[in-house]
Order: C-alpha cells, then sequence, then structure tokens
C-alpha cells in the first residue's frame, strides 16, 4: 500500500481549510460556523503534522503546536456553546440574521 505524500496532505489541508472558510461565510447559524472554524483549526493541525514528518522529522514542534492548538479550539468551543446557549435562551434564535432582537 503507498503512503500518502506530503503534497496529498497539503491538498487535504487545503480542501479542508477552504471548505471552512466557505462554510463560515455562507452559513448563518452560529453553530455550523462554529463548525467551521474547527474545521478550519483542523486543517491546520493536519499542516502541522504533515510538516512535522515530512520536512523535519527530528523535531516535535508540530505535535507540540498541534497539542496546544488542539487544547485551545476545545477551550473555544466550550465557551462559544455556552455563549450560544445564553442567546437561545434569551433570543430563542442562534441565526446571525435576528441581529435587530439583539439590543444589549
Amino acid at each position: 500500500m503507498m503512503t500518502p505524500g506530503l503534497e496529498h496532505i497539503l491538498f487535504i489541508s487545503f480542501a479542508l481549510f477552504f471548505i471552512g472558510i466557505y462554510g463560515f461565510f455562507t452559513r448563518r447559524n452560529l453553530i455550523t460556523m462554529l463548525m467551521s472554524i474547527e474545521l478550519i483549526l483542523n486543517s491546520v493541525n493536519l499542516n502541522f503534522i504533515a510538516f512535522n514528518k515530512y520536512v523535519w522529522p527530528d523535531k516535535m514542534d508540530g505535535l507540540f503546536f498541534t497539542l496546544f492548538v488542539i487544547a485551545i479550539a476545545a477551550a473555544e468551543a466550550a465557551v462559544a456553546i455556552a455563549i450560544i446557549i445564553n442567546l437561545y435562551r434569551t433570543h430563542r434564535s442562534i441565526d446571525v440574521e435576528n441581529t435587530e432582537d439583539m439590543k444589549f
């Protein structure tokens, strides 16, 4: 079985990144926007791992950056979901288009 090269992994990461960008700019639901941000962060993690394996195989920098990004993404998701739940409780909607109802 043939192992994928750096170009294949970077192409997958490139595709995931732009699917995330497209999802973030075209969706109006806060949950799907949050999922798009997570997809973007995962494509960055894939880049870190790929470059660590193929360009600098004797160093562990890419793995450490990946673990750091995963930890930050988990904290970001927890805070964002708490904010989304609070917005839903007060406004009964998580649609981004309903900004005229959200007076703080």
